[in-house]
């Protein structure tokens, strides 16, 4: 496997993405997604590939490149609730 593009640590277990950032403007990124870390400890986003590891959770530390991926969880901004 392949280590994801990029990782960010996060605080809580439910974040949103929209591929802003790094000198993207939100514009150019895509449609803002609701992501919910489970048990596994991270979750990657389905259109960016951003892997959100919570801090100190099992994830946390762990070589990226040996965990596969896990996109579930991802809905539209429109359905969070």
């Amino acid at each position: 496997m392949i280590p994801p593009p990029e990782t960010i640590r996060v605080t809580h277990r439910r974040i949103a993405c929209d591929g802003s950032g790094d000198g993207i403007p939100g514009a150019l990124g895509h449609p803002r997604v609701f992501l919910e870390i489970d048990e596994h400890g991270y979750v990657d986003c389905g259109y960016c590939d951003r892997r959100f590891i919570l801090a100190g959770g099992p994830a946390d530390g762990v070589d990226q490149a040996a965990l596969p991926d896990i996109a579930s969880g991802a809905s539209p901004s429109g359905d969070a609730g």
